[in-house]
């Protein structure tokens, strides 16, 4: 299985400005520039991209790992945080946070917090990425 996405850039780093397509049609031509990615303007950035699919990844991993233990969750609901850092002459991305809350029938806190850690090293996503990947769970009654 692969997928793909495409992206177009005019100008230089500063002043210039691109956008970002899918093959699925989810984002077609969305805007991105230097402001978007490093200040606050108007459209997306890789980053916020990345948090994305770590996300929606680590959420169905996770729904994969109750499964195996015989739960299943009501609700999932996953924000990821994507660190970016100057680091040598340009920039890295050493981290990524996970705030996970769940709803889950029948779980105990320890299946919660087994299947959870499995997720997060077991998600194709987090398995890409190089850096540092915490976790904060919240199982809901």
């Amino acid at each position: 299985m692969k997928r793909s996405a495409s992206a177009m850039w005019n100008g230089d780093l500063k002043s210039g400005n691109g956008t970002i397509s899918t093959d699925s049609g989810v984002l077609s031509n969305t805007q991105y520039s230097f402001s978007t990615r490093f200040e606050n303007g108007a459209g997306t950035n890789p980053e916020e991209l990345i948090a994305a699919a770590h996300a929606g990844c680590f959420s169905m991993a996770l729904s994969a790992q109750l499964a195996e233990a015989g739960l299943v969750a009501q609700s999932i609901q996953t924000k990821a945080t994507v660190t970016l850092e100057k680091s040598g002459g340009g920039f890295a991305i050493p981290a990524v946070h996970l705030a996970l809350t769940a709803r889950i029938p029948g779980a105990s806190q320890q299946a919660f917090e087994t299947a959870a850690e499995n997720a997060k090293t077991g998600c194709p996503v987090s398995k890409l990425l190089n850096a540092t990947i915490t976790l904060d769970k919240k199982l809901e009654a």
